[in-house]
């Protein structure tokens, strides 16, 4: 028998930062008559922001209202992953930080997902739950990526772009060595129907 799929305000948010992240990439290239390219950089920083903002308040919600769910917990992320590959591409391509940066954070997130999903069928998921690491990781790229896509001074003081840049690269270091705790840990992890 189908399930059905929850709608509860959790989940619209999450949808909605889905939905956004077309609009996201797409003022990032009005043309100039529309939107400068300072204002185009704000908007899509706003919008970023905003999306980081629902993702705390999604969860939080749903764990209040005890409107948590499965489709819930495999969405969240999903939404979560979607909008940080769409910044880092259109980040590469404007220059603002480096192609292998963004091949090590998307491939890191691909990796981890497929292990989960392997851990979860062979019953072990609690072995490769978020980590502290991982969180850290998480705070460092949404913290990071707003300041390239904002690629000005903040406050007349802040250099962004070259804030961004290393806090990305920071991010960077950060993605393989939680890739790596969450392998070390599934590679421990004995399957139930192994001998011994």
């Amino acid at each position: 028998m189908s399930q059905k799929i929850p709608i509860n305000i959790p989940i619209v948010l999450t949808w909605l930062r889905i939905a956004a992240i077309p609009l996201f990439v797409a003022i990032l290239y009005f043309p100039e008559d529309w939107l400068t390219a300072k204002q185009a950089n704000v908007v899509a920083t706003v919008i970023f922001v905003a999306a980081a903002i629902t993702d705390w308040l999604d969860g939080y919600l749903a764990r209040k209202w005890n409107q948590s769910s499965a489709f819930g917990a495999f969405l969240d992320p999903v939404a979560d992953k979607l909008m940080v590959a769409a910044a880092l591409v259109v980040l590469v391509e404007m220059g603002r930080t480096d192609a292998v940066v963004a091949l090590i954070i998307i491939g890191r997130e691909i990796t981890i997902s497929a292990l989960r999903e392997w851990m979860a069928q062979v019953g072990k998921s609690k072995s490769v739950a978020v980590s502290m690491l991982g969180k850290i990781k998480t705070v460092s790229q949404l913290v990071a990526i707003p300041f390239l896509l904002y690629d000005d001074k903040l406050f007349g003081i802040l250099d962004c772009r070259l804030t961004g840049r290393l806090l990305i690269w920071v991010a960077a270091v950060l993605t393989v060595w939680s890739m790596f705790y969450y392998l070390k840990a599934a590679f421990y992890t004995r399957h139930p129907d192994d001998p011994g």
